[in-house]
C-alpha cells in the first residue's frame, strides 16, 4: 500500500485569499510513478449536483519511488469556504499518483479572515414563523 501524505507549513489549515501556502509533501511507493501532481481543489457538498474546481496544479515528472518535497503557490482570491443549510464549498489539496491515481487529500480553508463563512436563512419582511 503506498504512503502518500500532504502536512501544511506550522500545521495551518485556514488561509486568507491570494495568501502563499507551502507544504511539504511526500510518498514511499513500491515503484517510481511516471509522475506526481499537487492540485488545489474545491467542491461542493450537499443538495444539487457537485461543482468541482481546480485552481491550481503542478506535475512533478519522474519522481523517486521514495522522496518528500516542499512546495509553496499562492491561493486564488475566491471562492471561499463556506457552509450553509444547503450546500458548503470545501477547499482541498490532492496529491495524485500517475498512471494509478491513487491520491490523498488534505482539506483546509480559505476565506477572508481565514475563517470559513457561515451561510444563515434571511428573514424575509412579512414572514412569520407558526408554533411556538
Amino acid at each position: 500500500m503506498p504512503d502518500l501524505a500532504i502536512e501544511f507549513e506550522n500545521h495551518r489549515k485556514s488561509f486568507e485569499p491570494g495568501e502563499e501556502i507551502s507544504v511539504t509533501l511526500s510518498w514511499d511507493l513500491e515503484s517510481p510513478p511516471d509522475a506526481i501532481e499537487l492540485r488545489a481543489v474545491w467542491n461542493t457538498e450537499g443538495k444539487g449536483t457537485t461543482d468541482v474546481g481546480i485552481e491550481h496544479s503542478v506535475t512533478i515528472d519522474s519522481p523517486n519511488s521514495t522522496e518528500s518535497r516542499r512546495m509553496s503557490f499562492t491561493l486564488p482570491e475566491a471562492p471561499y469556504s463556506f457552509s450553509g443549510h444547503l450546500i458548503s464549498l470545501v477547499w482541498a489539496l490532492e496529491l495524485v499518483v500517475k498512471p494509478s491515481e491513487q491520491s490523498c487529500r488534505k482539506e483546509f480553508t480559505m476565506a477572508p479572515g481565514a475563517t470559513e463563512v457561515i451561510l444563515r436563512p434571511v428573514e424575509q419582511p412579512g414572514r412569520f414563523k407558526l408554533g411556538v
